[in-house]
């Protein structure tokens, strides 16, 4: 059985890539779990983050900024949902 406490958190980042790089890192993107991209045109990346903690977003977002080609990575906003929770809405704006 779940814990009805528990939470998912999803964010939404937007990443600035050099942009001759910006296909190579967005195979690099389509790689990693728990990241979808969203969008991508010049040399910028929206992506869609999800994880189980905001630590977990942090983490990932963190190894995404280490990404070659990648000049800044920026979370734009998140989140999160309880799951003994039905309509409660806990935005947090990171911007």
């Amino acid at each position: 059985m779940s814990d009805p406490s528990a939470t998912y958190h999803i964010s939404s980042a937007v990443i600035a890539t050099m942009p001759h790089m910006r296909e190579r890192v967005v195979a690099r993107l389509a790689e990693m779990p728990n990241v979808e991209v969203y969008a991508h045109e010049g040399g910028k990346v929206v992506v869609v983050i999800e994880g189980t903690s905001t630590g977990t977003l942090g983490e990932i977002l963190s190894r995404i900024s280490l990404l070659e080609g990648v000049v800044a990575a920026n979370m734009v906003f998140e989140h999160v949902e309880t799951q003994g929770e039905v309509g409660h809405d806990r935005r947090t704006d990171a911007a």
